[in-house]
């Protein structure tokens, strides 16, 4: 594939909103100065016009989005390494650049594997580096042959100091999105979910699962200088699933007893 879509920078500034809005929806007290890891992605958003979203809820266009037909675009993970604090009231510069791109034909179609990395700064100075691995599908996926799972979770609760429940519900996937700007429909419609992209059911966010598995991984103390997570299986709304502290890192387990993410704490805790 020729696709090669050059570098960009974007800037934002880092506002306490956002970030007491994701407190809120962890049922924590909000971050007194410096950002946790991850909570990066609460900003330098992409705001498309409404017209220019596909029927999936993603854009039809966009600078790192591959022209593939009929895309579906998968989160597969990331690898970040924090090298300054992200205080709020910064105003930082995100620096992004396609490093990777690789072409497979899988079982349902074409794939195509791409790594961007970002790189964050203040006045020059490197504050985060992160690496997220985007993989995108061409085509639709054949309906799931197991029941559909209905949406009707419990929410989100903190069990003890190594562990969060997670039984999502829609209120939890719509906060969730609406922080994130992420209008893919697989996180709200149910039909769409279901008869179109294949699944059991409304699917929970990978980047909310990295972001509890994170959590898991601060301290009164520290917080995880570099982490690394593989989104490996889909959370549905509607099922119990826990994730819970590992001797390295985190892991989600669906309610099948199967490991849907992992986490890698490389430093820091």
């Amino acid at each position: 594939m020729s696709w090669a879509p050059g570098p960009v920078e974007t800037v934002d500034v880092i506002a306490e909103g956002p970030v007491r809005a994701l407190a809120g929806l962890l049922d924590i007290d909000p971050p007194a100065e410096a950002l946790p890891p991850l909570w990066h992605w609460l900003f330098h958003l992409d705001r498309y016009p409404q017209a220019a979203l596909g029927p999936d809820g993603h854009p039809r266009d966009g600078h790192f989005l591959p022209p593939l037909p009929d895309r579906r675009r998968m989160f597969a993970g990331a690898r970040f390494t924090a090298h300054a604090p992200i205080r709020i009231g910064d105003e930082v510069v995100k620096h992004s650049a396609l490093t990777s791109v690789a072409e497979k034909e899988g079982r349902s179609g074409r794939l195509l594997f791409t790594t961007v990395r970002h790189r964050l700064l203040r006045g020059g100075e490197l504050l985060a580096v992160e690496e997220q691995d985007i993989v995108y599908r061409s085509g639709d996926a054949p309906a799931s042959a197991e029941p559909p799972i209905r949406p009707d979770g419990k929410g989100l609760r903190r069990t003890d100091e190594r562990a969060f429940a997670l039984s999502a519900d829609p209120a939890l996937l719509f906060r969730f999105s609406a922080l994130t700007y992420n209008a893919h429909r697989i996180h709200y419609d149910f039909a769409y979910a279901t008869e179109v992209e294949g699944h059991r059911g409304l699917v929970v966010h990978g980047p909310l699962l990295a972001v509890l598995m994170a959590e898991l991984g601060r301290t009164a103390q520290a917080s995880p200088e570099a982490l690394s997570f593989t989104l490996r299986r889909p959370v549905f709304a509607g099922t119990n699933a826990t994730v819970e502290r590992t001797d390295d890192g985190a892991k989600v387990t669906n309610e099948a007893g199967e490991t849907a993410a992992v986490m890698t704490f490389t430093s820091g805790v």
